[in-house]
């Protein structure tokens, strides 16, 4: 049976960049810098620029009792658009779906790693690892697009009044999250179809012919030679004979 140690380093490398990818997600979900929300009247907004999320506004004021001011968005909210609760549900999917990747990714490594035997189920794990990884980049590059495309069209949103900020403002800016966020989707994809392309896999499994179709003495301890009527007779182990001392 095929040792598939030596053939799975960019697997495990796969592996620790899709973990690496899946806190960076994780990572995007919470930050508020989605949209940098600059206005003109800084008489309560005395930073002139306002952090705008998927989960909250934020902003320095020192009008208000609070340094920094922030207020919630959900996703009942009517004055919402409609990239911001998308985006609450997709990135909440990407990080579950990322973390299923991961366990399967660590069982499919473990398998080729630490496995000889037991290899029946190696080319579902690693499919199913690249499968999620890709799953979760793409899940994850369509709100974060969307809302990119937003911050270009400087699209305005009707904020209510206790969160202090105008309609429009005079500029928008791509936040930090949504460069992290893009980043972190393309690095698990490749991740994804580096697990999908493990072409040893595919190789092992038409190598190794089903249990009892092969011959279990087969290998060192018995070798095999064709007899001259065309009969196959295996060589008697020599190690199996017992010496006469005389």
């Amino acid at each position: 049976m095929m040792y598939l140690a030596h053939t799975a380093h960019w697997q495990f490398l796969s592996l620790l960049a899709g973990v690496l990818a899946w806190i960076l997600i994780m990572t995007t979900t919470g930050m508020n810098e989605w949209r940098l929300w600059h206005v003109a009247d800084m008489s309560v907004i005395t930073s002139g620029v306002a952090w705008v999320g998927i989960w909250r506004v934020c902003f320095y004021s020192h009008a208000l009792p609070k340094i920094e001011n922030c207020q919630s968005i959900s996703i009942s909210d009517p004055f919402v658009p409609a990239e911001i609760p998308v985006a609450q549900v997709l990135m909440l999917l990407a990080v579950i779906c990322g973390m299923a990747g991961n366990i399967s990714a660590a069982v499919a490594m473990r398998i080729a790693y630490f496995s000889v035997q037991n290899r029946r189920n190696i080319r579902l794990v690693f499919v199913l690892a690249g499968t999620l990884y890709v799953l979760t980049g793409t899940i994850c590059l369509v709100p974060l697009a969307w809302n990119m495309n937003s911050v270009l069209n400087n699209s305005t949103i009707d904020f209510t009044p206790e969160f202090y900020l105008p309609t429009a403002p005079v500029k928008q800016q791509v936040g930090t999250a949504i460069g992290v966020g893009i980043f972190a989707s393309i690095l698990i994809i490749i991740s994804g179809l580096v697990f999908l392309c493990y072409q040893y896999v595919w190789e092992t499994l038409r190598s190794e012919a089903p249990r009892g179709t092969r011959d279990p003495f087969s290998g060192a301890l018995s070798q095999k030679f064709e007899l001259p009527n065309g009969e196959s007779r295996g060589i008697d182990n020599p190690a199996f004979y017992i010496e006469e001392v005389s």
